[in-house]
């Protein structure tokens, strides 16, 4: 009975003994930084890793990142120095350097980055408010977001938070204004096709009428170049036939006369009333004899 007794007193003292530690003792991490609080206060700051030890069911502990913290504030349209509108999306990577102060000011990550990011559009708005389009598009970019960085970094150091970057990701025009511009692009493209367009049918009108132009000339130049020729084969015809002429003058007439019957007769179907003894038929007469004969 009193062995029994005594085993249960041990077990109850053991399960004691079990829950203090699992409430006294608490591991930290090498990325955590921890605060230990007692009755809402803090009383220790931890932020080297290894097993420690607070006073159970009277402190607790609050754990942060020790790491880099990646934020993505909300797109922001903000309003350019030349009254150019964009809409810039930005990131943000900050620490918590100093937890007791982050605890004071926001308790938690959620508070803080909500917090943070009121901070980096108002420091978007007040550094690009007093820059142009073209300073944002050119290598001046990185001494901007330089600017930008050091007054979210000024700013968040009220949180206990260290800014180690802020970025702009993308920055575009609204989407009223892009369709403007496109539509702008698209008009002034329109306008250069009907350009191009008159142009080629200008300069085609030119090649055509070239080519009328040169075709008569070519045309007036062929004809007048036949005309020799056939003039040249006039005239070396009529040598030859005076050539021929002259060697048998009453065989030529024969011919000739033969060719105008042929001519005169083809068909079949002519008729001529004539004398007969007309000279048109001095070769049909009776005891005519061909030339030559």
């Amino acid at each position: 009975m009193i062995r029994n007794k005594l085993l249960t007193a041990v077990a109850a003292l053991a399960a004691i003994v079990v829950v203090l530690a699992y409430n006294a003792l608490f591991v930290v991490q090498q990325t955590e930084q921890v605060l230990v609080l007692q009755f809402g206060e803090v009383v220790r700051t931890l932020s080297e890793p290894g097993l420690k030890v607070k006073i159970p069911f009277i402190q607790n502990v609050v754990v942060y990142e020790k790491r880099i913290i990646a934020l993505d504030p909300p797109v922001e349209q903000v309003t350019l120095s030349d009254q150019k509108r964009l809409v810039v999306d930005t990131f943000t990577r900050f620490r918590i350097s100093d937890p007791l102060r982050f605890y004071q000011t926001a308790s938690t990550e959620a508070r803080a980055r909500a917090r943070l990011s009121d901070i980096v559009n108002s420091a978007l708005r007040r550094v690009l408010g007093n820059v142009t389009l073209q300073a944002l598009l050119s290598p001046e970019r990185d001494a901007i977001m330089g600017q930008i960085r050091a007054r979210v970094d000024e700013e968040a150091k009220a949180l206990g938070i260290d800014v180690t970057d802020v970025r702009i990701r993308r920055a575009d025009l609204p989407d009223e204004t892009t369709q403007a511009i496109y539509a702008r692009m698209q008009s002034e493209r329109e306008r250069e096709a009907q350009e191009f367009l008159a142009q080629g049918k200008e300069l085609a009108q030119q090649i055509r009428s070239k080519a009328n132009r040169e075709t008569v000339v070519i045309i007036a130049e062929a004809q007048m170049k036949a005309q020799v020729i056939h003039g040249e084969g006039d005239s070396e015809a009529g040598r030859i036939y005076a050539e021929a002429f002259q060697r048998d003058p009453e065989f030529y007439a024969f011919y000739r006369s033969l060719e105008s019957y042929r001519k005169a007769f083809e068909g079949g179907e002519s008729t001529m009333v004539l004398s007969p003894d007309s000279e048109y038929f001095r070769y049909f007469g009776a005891g005519s004899n061909p030339p030559g004969r």
